[in-house]
């Protein structure tokens, strides 16, 4: 009996081997790419000892720059990552606004990154226009950035 039980695996784990010799073998050896999607800025703490902290964001509007109305998606970029809803950020004329800049960093920034696209409150989402590089001051946890001294990068369409 437990002879039998011996055959009875050999054969069961020699099958799958047999069928797989059939198949017809892939002619396509270009790999797949790989791509992630997991932060760096997990092991900020551990690597430099200092410790996150929460900032707002306030901004100083720009009539030029926000026109009918601006979206700002906030870059994650050292010291800084963007805390869940904190990181999208509508500014309308007249002062109007959306959504806060809510941070998690090391250290205040001096400067931080945001995609921006011009586009009214209600518009649906859609390819924003390329990157906005702004200073930024800061009085404890609270951060402001003057739209009218922020540098608009090149439009996506210009990188390579």
């Amino acid at each position: 009996m437990m002879r039998l039980m011996f055959v009875l695996m050999g054969i069961i784990g020699v099958m799958p081997g047999a069928f797989a010799a059939d198949a017809p073998a892939s002619t396509d050896t270009t790999p797949a790419p790989r791509i992630s999607i997991f932060s760096t800025s997990t092991d900020w703490e551990g690597l430099t000892g200092l410790r996150y902290s929460e900032y707002r964001g306030e901004f100083i509007t720009s009539t030029k720059l926000v026109g009918r109305g601006l979206v700002l998606y906030y870059l994650d970029g050292f010291p800084c990552y963007g805390l869940g809803e904190g990181v999208r950020v509508w500014l309308g004329p007249r002062d109007r606004h959306e959504g806060e800049l809510r941070i998690a960093c090391l250290y205040a920034p001096t400067e931080i990154k945001f995609t921006w696209r011009n586009a009214t409150r209600d518009a649906d989402q859609a390819v924003s226009t390329g990157i906005l590089t702004c200073p930024v001051d800061a009085s404890g946890r609270e951060l402001t950035i003057d739209l009218e001294r922020c540098e608009k990068g090149p439009d996506w369409t210009e990188y390579k």
